[in-house]
């Protein structure tokens, strides 16, 4: 660190959680402010943007305030991990309510705003908080006392400000190459829908349009009869327990799963075999991966085991990806989006002989190879320039810039 810097706990350098009588003082009930729920609150996103307004009569309870300049850090799991911060500004009239999640911070005359900002924007700063919660799982929160003796080093405002300029401007090249590089990811996967939309159609000699249960084995929705199906009691045995997440997240193949069914949530529900597609068909509508393993899943996933007379899993998942959009689209209008099983059934797919159906299998394997292979690329150099961010951040912090 260099000479002259000083450091000192936030709560020396910053007002943190600003009264709220001093927004409302003075204001009768009709008077407009910004209102900003945490969805507003960016991640890598320097300064809060909300269009929302609100009168001050409807900002009773347990919002919390802030005016412009102030810092907004959001306090509760998994916000905090993943990093959500930001400035306030260009609040109606100068001031601003929002979640009591979050914890605002008003920097004082030694103290630049972005300054503080970019301090909290640190990895190293989330790893260490969110070591530190209390709290019930899945409620955890950061607490007072770690957020107000988190020591900040304070240089001389002149030298705050160079160098938040000079990480502005690193910033500014950095999230052009990312933006850069994720374009190009979509192209990839672009490229590989493409190629399957264009396979399925054109349609050629023999095809016949068929329903999923014409071909299948096996077909239905998983089961979980218990009620409640998060009680503990079925949890933590040798059988596999397949959410809609796990296959939302695979890449054709499900791999991994968080969750097993012991003895008890296995005689509640089914072991359906490796090699079975799933599709999902609630909240992510026509996800789809095939098990790499024996496992059960709940009613808010189809299971199909395809009939190798006519068809094969492989080609029925990449068929389905194809037609995701279309089969999404019968699933919308609801508080959630879902499809039932009956509309599921009722579906008619193109379905070639088996023979090409394994040479559209093979085309498609040899694609989706190559996808994956540029995705893997394209991630890593997202993660080197996020790490390239956090080693510009150590820098700057420790007088090196």
């Amino acid at each position: 660190m260099r000479e002259g810097w000083e450091v000192k706990p936030l709560k020396e350098m910053c007002l943190i959680k600003p009264p709220k009588s001093e927004a409302r003082k003075g204001q009768n009930a009709d008077f407009l402010v910004s209102f900003a729920p945490m969805e507003t609150l960016g991640i890598d996103q320097k300064y809060l943007i909300t269009n929302q307004t609100r009168t001050m009569s409807d900002v009773v309870g347990s919002y919390t305030y802030f005016s412009n300049g102030d810092v907004l850090l959001a306090k509760i799991t998994p916000c905090f991990e993943n990093g959500k911060l930001g400035i306030a500004s260009d609040l109606i009239n100068n001031i601003g309510f929002g979640s009591s999640e979050y914890i605002v911070f008003r920097a004082n005359e030694q103290l630049d705003a972005e300054w503080l900002y970019y301090y909290l924007s640190r990895q190293s700063f989330r790893n260490e908080g969110a070591s530190r919660m209390a709290g019930a799982v899945g409620h955890k929160r950061i607490t007072k006392d770690f957020i107000e003796d988190y020591p900040i080093p304070i240089p001389p405002l002149p030298e705050q400000r160079r160098i938040v300029a000079i990480l502005d401007k690193a910033f500014e090249g950095i999230a052009t190459a990312k933006a850069n590089i994720e374009k190009n990811l979509q192209n990839a996967r672009e490229i590989f829908e493409s190629h399957l939309n264009a396979v399925f159609s054109q349609r050629g000699e023999g095809w016949v349009d068929r329903r999923l249960g014409d071909v299948a084995m096996e077909f239905g929705r998983g089961k979980s009869k218990h009620r409640p199906r998060n009680d503990p009691k079925l949890y933590g045995g040798s059988f596999p327990f397949i959410q809609t997440g796990d296959v939302r997240n695979s890449s054709h193949l499900i791999t991994s799963y968080d969750q097993t069914y012991n003895d008890a949530g296995l005689a509640q529900s089914k072991l359906w075999p490796k090699g079975t597609l799933c599709i999902t068909i609630a909240a992510n509508i026509a996800e789809t991966g095939i098990l790499d393993f024996d496992a059960c899943f709940p009613d808010s996933i189809i299971g199909l085991v395809a009939n190798e007379k006519i068809s094969t899993n492989k080609y029925i998942e990449y068929l389905l990806t194809s037609f995701k959009s279309r089969l999404q689209l019968l699933g919308k209008g609801s508080a959630q989006d879902n499809i039932n099983l009956a509309t599921f059934e009722s579906q008619y797919f193109p379905f070639p002989p088996l023979s090409s159906q394994k040479e559209i299998v093979s085309i498609f394997d040899d694609l989706h190879e190559e996808t994956q292979h540029l995705e893997s690329i394209y991630q890593q150099k997202l993660a080197a320039l996020d790490e390239l961010k956090q080693s510009l951040l150590h820098q700057a912090f420790n007088g090196n810039l």
